[in-house]
């Protein structure tokens, strides 16, 4: 069994920055693709961010240009940096594994942004 853990989150002001952190439980990461996910208030839950095990990544147009996704093997983690951060952004953000075709899901971080 694989646990995803974000950490984070918190509240910012609009055109501030936020980093956050999933941690997993297992040596996962590297072979797993990883991907950050939100989920705000009646809407569905959309990608921000996904990286390969390759280390390649790729971004929600609404992202691009504000946010990196990292990872670090030797670590277990996988990181996402925002900045610029909007109104818009406030949501649940949770972190994805796929591991041998398994798709695991953290506990998500909010994030909040105000104006």
């Amino acid at each position: 069994q694989v646990h995803l853990v974000e950490s984070g989150g918190g509240l910012v002001q609009a055109g501030g920055s936020l980093r956050l952190s999933c941690a997993a439980s297992a040596n996962i990461f590297s072979t797993a693709a990883m991907g950050w996910y939100r989920q705000a208030p009646g809407k569905q839950r959309e990608l921000v961010a996904r990286i390969t095990s390759g280390d390649s990544a790729n971004y929600a147009d609404s992202m691009k240009g504000r946010v990196t996704i990292s990872r670090d093997n030797a670590k277990n983690t996988v990181y996402l940096q925002m900045n610029s951060l909007k109104p818009e952004d406030t949501a649940v953000y949770y972190c994805k594994a796929v591991y041998r075709g398994i798709l695991y899901w953290g506990q998500g971080t909010q994030v909040t942004v105000s104006s």
